[in-house]
C-alpha cells in the first residue's frame, strides 16, 4: 500500500521567486492518531521540477499544517488538487519519560511556531580536517568529526 497519507494544495499557488514558499494543504493538527509524522515531497513533484523540502509534524501540532516548497523556476503555478506530498506517521516512542522535554507554548502558528531555531554548537569550517578533542569522565579522546544533518561522529 501507500507509504502515507498524499497531501494536495488546497488552493491554486503560484510561485514568482526561488525563495521557499509555505504551501497550504488545507489541515490543521493535532491529529487524530497519536503519531508525529514526517512530511516529504513526492517524485511527480520533483520531476515537475517543485522540490518539498522535508519536515517533520509533531504529534501535538496546533494551526494549519504547511508545506515548504522551492522550485528553480521563475515561475510555477501549482493547481489546487494537486498532490505534491505526503505525511508518513511516525509512531512516538513509548519510552520517553527518560527524555528531559522542553516545556513550550504551542502556537498555531504552523512552521516555528514553538519559536526561533537555536544552535547549540558549531565549527568553523576551514581547509584543515576538523578534529574535535572531547573529555569524558576526566579522559580526553581527539578524533575526526564528520558532520550530518542531525548527527556527529567523531572517529
Amino acid at each position: 500500500g501507500s507509504a502515507g497519507l498524499d497531501l494536495a494544495v488546497s488552493t491554486t499557488t503560484t510561485i514568482n521567486d526561488t525563495s521557499v514558499q509555505l504551501i497550504p494543504p488545507g489541515l490543521t493538527g493535532p491529529f487524530p492518531f497519536k503519531c508525529h509524522a514526517l512530511l516529504l515531497g513526492r517524485s511527480s513533484s520533483s520531476i515537475s521540477g517543485l522540490f518539498i523540502l522535508p519536515g517533520i509534524i509533531g504529534s501535538d501540532s496546533r494551526g494549519e499544517i504547511k508545506i515548504m516548497a522551492w522550485t528553480p523556476n521563475l515561475l510555477c503555478t501549482i493547481p489546487a488538487g494537486w498532490c505534491v506530498a505526503q505525511r508518513i506517521p511516525l509512531p512516538i516512542l513509548p519510552d520517553t519519560k527518560s527524555i528531559p522535554s522542553i516545556i513550550a507554548n504551542r502556537g498555531t502558528g504552523g512552521v516555528g511556531s514553538t519559536g526561533t531555531p537555536n544552535i547549540y554548537w558549531s565549527k568553523l569550517i576551514s581547509v584543515q580536517q576538523p578534529f574535535l578533542t572531547c573529555v569524558v569522565n576526566g579522559k580526553s579522546f581527539t578524533g575526526l568529526t564528520d558532520t550530518g544533518a542531525d548527527i556527529t561522529i567523531i572517529s
